[in-house]
């Protein structure tokens, strides 16, 4: 079917275009939506007489997303539920909950303009994309977690809360890191110490700078 459309549509067109789509997008989305017009020759003199001032009402109502825009851009809302040791949650997030935590923020946000690719089913920060006008869009993080302590845990770090379990296997893995930093520091040492050729110095202490950042961020780790 044939439709003009009466804004931008993503992957369609712009403002104006005619274009020729499925029939049941057409009447089941565009149509109804008031987002597009049947290509009859009516509608083609109406919407030419009437383009002048669509096209001015478009850019007061893209000049407001834009405005409203600049405040929601990497806004965070906390969502807080229940979840395993290993991250997955016991149900899911969906756009109506984002929204929902958005308006709570004091940001008018429908589920229709929240864009997900499919719900949200583990711990963590996620991004997600605001539609707040056909040409205008923004991202927010949904900051996933299982209580408000952890959300502002995951907020500083940037990812998700581990499970005791994966706490612990993180701080052997520290550990192993801060042995073997500590080995290379000494073995430069040693080098060093024997008066090694400039050769050797040199690269000895490449593998010191090394093994001191390696240490510094074992260090921080554990912390």
């Amino acid at each position: 079917m044939e439709v003009i459309l009466l804004e931008r549509i993503e992957k369609l067109g712009q403002m104006g275009d005619v274009v020729n789509v499925k029939t049941g997008y057409a009447r089941n989305f565009l149509l109804p939506k008031k987002k597009a017009l049947r290509a009859t020759e009516a509608n083609k003199s109406h919407f030419d007489g009437q383009r002048a001032q669509l096209e001015a009402d478009n850019l007061t109502l893209k000049n407001e997303a834009v405005a409203v825009g600049e405040k929601l851009e990497g806004q965070s809302v906390i969502l807080v539920r229940q979840a395993g040791d290993a991250g997955q949650l016991y149900g899911s997030v969906s756009a109506r909950d984002i929204a929902g935590g958005l308006t709570e923020e004091g940001f008018t946000v429908t589920a229709t303009q929240v864009i997900l690719g499919h719900p949200i089913k583990t711990l963590g920060i996620h991004a997600v994309s605001v539609v707040l006008h056909p040409e205008v869009s923004v991202t927010v993080d949904a900051n996933v977690a299982r209580t408000q302590e952890e959300a502002e845990i995951q907020a500083k770090t940037g990812s998700a809360v581990l499970s005791m379990e994966q706490q612990e296997a993180a701080v052997a893995d520290a550990a192993a890191d801060a042995d073997a930093a500590a080995a290379a520091l000494a073995a430069a040492e040693e080098i060093f110490d024997d008066g090694a050729a400039p050769e050797e110095a040199e690269e000895a202490a490449d593998d010191t700078a090394e093994a001191e950042e390696t240490q510094e961020a074992t260090d921080g780790e554990e912390e």
